[in-house]
């Protein structure tokens, strides 16, 4: 058996279309029955090229500051259909780019998301698409350079039409590393000086919200536009772990969980003070799951930077946290108890105080109830006052009910009028 390839990573291996603790990558045969295909983040974001089995020379098909997140073959195998991410970090298109590879053509042209299914006989795409204020829908187009979409389904109300939902503006801004963050940024149209703001703090770490399409944090995205409504700047942040910039954002909270991924907050607050003129004293944060825990860690060492935070669902010590997850980031409790113990809110806990609002369902198979237990009992035991847990009972860690849905942003809204204005 010989080895073509072997991808190693000081932190963990992962990244679009490669392999991971969570499934195989993806790769096949050219045409050729001599070369592979694969990807490899050994450039820094994930590319496409191919290896000779005969002799084990490897060839980039694709290169650049942009990954290439999906790709297929044609049925003749003499092209690659590759969806990226090189018009924006937060824009998808679909590339018809040549087996031996060479300059890739530009299909879609739609500014937001393409997610493409190709007819069997490679002459027609559907085009699930969508935009920043405009939820998915599906377009169909020629299979080439030029062609003119045809919108298929309308799917939104004449009730949801009736309100102006913005777009917000695609923002960067530089941390304190002196790394460019991407940002999403809700401002009325008439700012109030010294007007009060909010960081919102996407869940599931490695994920992407910062971008140009309908987000699946759709109820976030209508409460900031209530919130805009209000008198509040919104800035969401897609903050170091997040997807979508390459393997060194992705691994950026190696070892540390709360390190630069909550700097970077607390870096967009400053800009939020700077540039939009916003009230240093009337910042508040929330998010749920990832969120909700760099919500905490926000509230309890950066305490001076945020005056209110609503953590839902938050994880508050990783080492009671899924193993195949946090392995990866943080190692094992029992060789690395270190990281654990930096990345775990639960003992930061003394460091409260502004505001806390912690919402946590009571059957979560995901981040358990436990969590919100065991972080209740120590601000009990610290004598903190300011804080306050609202429990709900038949719900997961993504809620079901639509009235607990609105019970939990009623709260967040009260949390932030009580505190921010």
């Amino acid at each position: 058996m010989t080895v073509l390839d072997r991808q190693r990573d000081e932190a963990w291996v992962a990244g679009p279309g490669i392999g991971s603790a969570f499934g195989p990558g993806s790769f096949g045969w050219m045409a050729d029955s001599k070369n592979v295909w694969l990807q490899s983040e050994e450039s820094g974001y994930s590319h496409l090229y191919t290896i000779d089995v005969t002799n084990g020379k490897k060839q980039f098909l694709t290169s650049g500051k942009y990954e290439v997140q999906e790709v297929s073959m044609s049925r003749d195998k003499q092209f690659f259909y590759i969806i990226t991410n090189e018009v924006h970090p937060g824009e998808k298109h679909f590339y018809k780019l040549p087996a031996k590879g060479g300059k890739a053509q530009q299909i879609t042209t739609m500014s937001g998301a393409n997610d493409v299914t190709m007819s069997p006989d490679e002459k027609w795409l559907a085009i699930r698409y969508s935009y920043s204020n405009k939820p998915w829908e599906l377009y169909l187009v020629e299979n080439k350079v030029g062609a003119k979409p045809q919108q298929i389904t309308n799917s939104t109300s004449a009730e949801f039409n009736s309100y102006a939902w913005r777009d917000p503006q695609v923002i960067t801004f530089k941390a304190r590393d002196g790394a460019e963050v991407y940002a999403r940024l809700y401002q009325p149209k008439s700012p109030t000086p010294a007007g009060p703001a909010v960081v919102f703090v996407h869940g599931a770490g490695y994920l992407q919200n910062a971008h140009k399409w309908w987000s699946s944090y759709f109820r976030e995205y209508m409460f900031h536009n209530l919130l805009v409504d209000k008198g509040y700047t919104v800035l969401d942040i897609d903050y170091r772990g997040s997807a979508g910039y390459g393997r060194d954002w992705r691994t950026g909270i190696y070892r540390f969980m709360g390190g630069k991924d909550l700097t970077d907050q607390v870096d967009g607050a400053a800009l939020l003070v700077e540039k939009y003129q916003v009230d240093p004293k009337k910042i508040g944060i929330y998010g749920g799951s990832y969120g909700g825990f760099i919500t905490l860690m926000a509230l309890f060492t950066t305490p001076d930077v945020f005056a209110a935070g609503a953590s839902l669902r938050p994880v508050t010590d990783w080492a009671h946290y899924n193993h195949g997850y946090t392995s990866n980031i943080l190692n094992e409790p029992f060789t690395d108890s270190l990281a654990y113990a930096k990345s775990s809110p639960l003992y930061y806990a003394e460091g409260l105080k502004g505001a806390l609002l912690i919402c946590h369902g009571m059957v979560d198979t995901n981040v358990h109830f436990q969590d919100a237990v065991r972080l209740s009992q120590r601000l009990i035991e610290l004598g903190k006052e300011n804080w306050e847990l609202a429990v709900y009972p038949v719900e997961n860690h993504g809620f079901v009910e639509p009235s607990s849905w609105t019970d939990e942003y009623k709260r967040i809204l009260k949390l932030f009028e009580t505190n921010l204005k």
